[in-house]
């Protein structure tokens, strides 16, 4: 990947750039963190023009190395004021790989009132008119361009919510069905796509050349390395494919640490009827698929598509937290309720970890009760996707929603919503949630590893010891995989079986004809991290900033009657390397 598109919304044009200087040697959320940092100013308003979308395959992506088709998003959020990357699955990365394109940088801002595509193929790119789909939500969105430009592209889109600029607002794209399942969810990056006035974007790499790779041999066998470990790991290897990321459902309850009813209660009564192991029963029984790829190359394959009660397609997945945020957080223990308000996030473009959460607030404050499933959705798709003044109240996520209902339990750090994990039993989470520069992000530092499953190695959840080394260094080695386009889940091979760990640089080094070793993958984790805190300096964040909740600190959570202890001392120096 050689180049970098530059997408000027003011002026409707589209320029070439060769990568180099500061961003060279960079991809995925290394590349869009540094360019964020560099080019937008930390005190511009997340919706103005002076902010810019960056789009980045990772370093690996468009080649046979297993698991790398993640595309990450980034830009400056709407919902914490920060620097932010999201992540998503799908068909995208890969063809952009394919393309030679590094990024895509989307900046400015367009005429009043007009809406834009973005289509590129092997001969270039343009920016055309789509005034034919303003207000179209993802899928019917991604039908009408279908019918233009076929189903053998990619399509990166937002729904009505990204349009609305609402702070919850994800970017779709496309899964291998050509359906807009795989959202880069977290931070409201949606809205800074519908700033811009881009409504979608088209990627078509037929004809484009193979990805170049200066060592093919050398590739070939750490492909077949990494391919080895990753089967050969319980997780991903077994449990993943087998019941997808919903596994944890049952593991996290029994462990204590499943937030139930806004981070009340620590155990759902009813996890079983909403666990991984039902879900793959039900998916099986109306003829779904249980073990499923989200893109090219996967060899975990813990996605799924989950049909209705007709035995016909409703979803994907939905995923663990999707089930968490939108099941037991609202004390919902309905998987078809679940899966149906995951189909309408997917398509009005929300992100689910911040509307499940959102629920549950609105749910505490006394507006709709707890376990309101039929209420949940018609909420979703009546006031939010409707844009009326209810909806977006709850379109800008958990921390206005709660202000605008007086509620006192608000689970967020820097106004994003925490995912499906409390902190009181499971600390080394809670580290990670509090210091991430993300804001309250499970995938930045995921201590459920050592927490919990026992991969590489074991820190008791209840105790405060251990908890900010096992944050940091997880932090440290996501940014360097989020950088690489490999799938986190990665990380439970590479933290057991060495060769998993080895073949990651190995692949980069063939593909680029480089020397790395052990310690430049974690040069270069800390360098994306440097700059994410640089940013968010700029942007006047502080170390109070790096906080859970006061009520994590004071209200006990049963079953174990635990609070979240590690020390504010202990949180100032996660980050300090």
């Amino acid at each position: 990947m050689n180049k970098i598109l530059r997408v000027d919304m003011t002026a409707q044009t589209v320029t070439e750039e060769a990568v180099g200087g500061q961003y060279a040697g960079l991809g995925g959320r290394g590349l869009t963190s540094k360019i964020v940092n560099a080019e937008v100013p930390p005190l511009c308003h997340p919706l103005g023009r002076e902010n810019k979308l960056v789009m980045a395959p990772g370093l690996l992506s468009g080649t046979a190395a297993p698991c790398s088709g993640r595309l990450s998003v980034g830009g400056k959020s709407p919902l914490t004021g920060g620097i932010k990357e999201a992540n998503a699955g799908g068909t995208a990365a890969q063809r952009l790989g394919r393309l030679g394109i590094a990024a895509i940088v989307v900046e400015g801002e367009p005429p009043k009132g007009t809406l834009w595509k973005l289509v590129v193929t092997k001969s270039g790119a343009e920016l055309l008119p789509a005034s034919e789909v303003k207000g179209a939500n993802n899928y019917k969105l991604v039908e009408k361009l279908t019918k233009t430009y076929g189903d053998k592209v990619s399509y990166i889109s937002i729904g009505s919510a990204g349009e609305r600029l609402m702070s919850a607002a994800s970017v779709a794209v496309t899964d291998l069905e050509n359906r807009p399942t795989r959202h880069a969810g977290r931070g409201g990056l949606g809205a800074v796509m519908g700033s811009k006035g881009l409504k979608a974007i088209v990627l078509d790499d037929k004809g484009a050349a193979a990805v170049p790779v200066s060592d093919q041999e050398a590739f070939k066998q750490a492909v077949k390395k990494f391919s080895m470990a990753l089967k050969e790991h319980a997780v991903t290897g077994k449990g993943l494919p087998t019941y997808g990321t919903n596994i944890l459902t049952n593991i996290i309850n029994e462990a204590g640490g499943f937030p139930t009813r806004n981070f009340s209660e620590g155990k759902f009564e009813d996890a079983a009827k909403v666990s991984g192991e039902m879900q793959r029963e039900i998916i099986l029984k109306r003829g779904g698929v249980a073990t499923h790829p989200c893109s090219r190359g996967c060899v975990i394959q813990c996605s799924r598509i989950y049909m209705d009660k007709n035995k016909k397609y409703l979803t994907k997945g939905p995923e663990y937290e999707t089930v968490w945020a939108n099941g037991p957080n609202c004390g919902i223990n309905d998987l078809d309720v679940i899966a149906r308000l995951d189909r309408l996030y997917d398509d009005i473009g929300l992100d689910t970890i911040e509307m499940g959460a959102t629920l549950a607030v609105l749910m505490e404050s006394g507006y709709i009760a707890f376990g309101d499933g039929a209420g949940a959705i018609k909420i979703i798709r009546e006031e939010v996707g409707k844009a009326t003044p209810l909806g977006r109240v709850l379109g800008n996520g958990c921390a206005v929603t709660g202000q605008v209902f007086g509620v006192k339990r608000v689970p967020v750090v820097k106004r994003q919503a925490l995912p499906a994990y409390d902190p009181r039993a499971i600390k080394g989470i809670g580290v990670t949630f509090a210091t991430s520069p993300m804001g309250a992000d499970h995938t930045a530092g995921y201590s459920i590893t050592a927490n919990i499953l026992n991969v590489g190695g074991t820190v008791s959840p209840l105790k405060t010891e251990g908890q900010m080394e096992l944050s940091r260094n997880l932090q440290i080695a996501t940014a360097a995989i989020d950088s690489t386009g490999l799938c986190l889940f990665v990380a439970f091979a590479v933290l057991d079986i060495p060769e998993a760990f080895e073949a990651i640089y190995e692949m980069i080094n063939a593909q680029y004809g480089l020397n790395l070793g052990p310690n430049d993958v974690t040069a270069l984790g800390k360098t994306v991290l440097k700059a994410e805190l640089e940013f968010n300096a700029q942007a006047g964040f502080t170390a109070k900033e790096d906080r859970l909740p006061m009520f994590f600190e004071t209200e006990k959570l049963p079953p174990h009657n635990t609070v979240f202890d590690v020390s504010h001392e202990e949180l100032d120096a996660t980050l300090r390397f």
